[in-house]
């Protein structure tokens, strides 16, 4: 199994994600740099945070017009799984691989910190591991993490269950006073109608080594590889 993780100028993250796709789960992992117009055959495509471009114009919006990603949206378009987090999630945004938007938080400050996530719908290729009986820990770091959609937009999200992940206290209550940024009905995690397409605020690969006391979002990535080695993603 080979996993592709995209790479631009500004990507931060991009290490980490290697890590543990590589060393944790021990899959081969490509490093695809933002101008190259080949995903080498990979089985899935992961986008990793950071701050791509400098983030400049708002967040994702120059990184969608990479030459890598109109490869990652014919993939996409094909059935492939691709999945985003933090930066790669707007990117996803940005590109129209995800529906909605994320805004800057509204409290406009940068939030770095370890928040709660309850599973919404744990039949997808992301979700398929995660008992939903209990709230993931998973830490969150950005400025413009607020997910906006309009009302029509979220009923038919809410419909199709393309909700994945819900900000929630430690005993997995959704609360205003559990949403870090504001985001619309507490969203920190989506999918695309066809459940190919996954993004998400909180970085689980932040949360998937005992070296950080903190294995809470490996079952993330679990259910990823599982869904890639079954093909259901495919």
């Amino acid at each position: 199994m080979k996993i592709g993780v995209v790479i631009f100028p500004g990507s931060n993250c991009d290490h980490d994600m290697v890590y543990v796709l590589s060393k944790i789960m021990d899959k081969e992992v490509v490093e695809l740099w933002h101008k190259d117009k080949d995903l080498q055959g990979v089985d899935a495509v992961v986008l990793p945070g950071g701050f791509s471009y400098g983030d400049y114009l708002r967040s994702g919006a120059i990184a969608r017009y990479s030459p890598i990603m109109e490869e990652v949206m014919k993939f996409a378009d094909k059935g492939g799984l691709v999945f985003g987090v933090c930066n790669g999630f707007q990117i996803l945004c940005e590109a129209g691989l995800l529906p909605g938007a994320l805004l800057h938080n509204n409290n406009q400050k940068f939030i770095c910190k370890n928040v709660n996530i309850s599973v919404v719908n744990g039949s997808t290729c992301l979700t398929n591991r995660i008992n939903s009986d209990f709230a993931l820990t998973i830490p969150i770091a950005h400025g413009e993490g607020r997910y906006y959609a309009d009302k029509e937009t979220l009923r038919e999200m809410n419909e199709n269950q393309q909700i994945l992940f819900r900000y929630c206290d430690e005993n997995g209550k959704v609360s205003k006073e559990s949403n870090p940024n504001g985001s619309i009905e507490n969203i920190a995690g989506i999918c695309n109608s066809r459940k190919n397409v996954f993004g998400m605020m909180p970085h689980p690969e932040r949360a998937s080594d005992d070296e950080l006391g903190n294995t809470d979002g490996l079952v993330i990535f679990e259910s990823m590889m599982e869904a890639l080695s079954k093909r259901l993603c495919k």
